[in-house]
């Protein structure tokens, strides 16, 4: 099963592309995590990701990422940074700094996945 992560808030490119190279760092996620197709405007010629999809399939790359995107969002240039996740099926979560707490939970529910 693959994630769709999205980030809203203040720049969201900028922030899309660091929580990119943050999670490319994790070596459980390498190779996992790749940009979603963007769909270009009319007139346009390309466009740039606008979110990122993670393959978590099973084992512990759930926990991985909610550790990884936990820390992300921990740090203090983060405070106004909000990660969607979103399935295929239409299920979505919102994390922020907030609700960084419950990352794990929030991601197995959204997964429909129990602890």
């Amino acid at each position: 099963m693959s994630v769709r992560l999205a980030v809203e808030g203040d720049e969201p490119e900028a922030a899309l592309a660091e929580l990119s190279d943050w999670l490319s760092q994790e070596s459980a996620l390498r190779g996992l995590i790749s940009p979603a197709p963007a769909v270009p405007a009319p007139g346009e010629l390309g466009a740039l990701a606008d979110a990122l999809v993670v393959a978590v399939g099973g084992g512990g790359a759930i926990s991985v990422l909610a550790a990884s995107l936990k820390a992300f969002l921990t740090q203090p240039s983060r405070s106004d940074v909000r990660i969607v996740v979103s399935t295929s099926d239409g299920r979505r979560v919102e994390v922020d700094a907030k609700r960084v707490d419950d990352v794990e939970a929030l991601l197995r529910r959204v997964l429909g996945e129990t602890e």
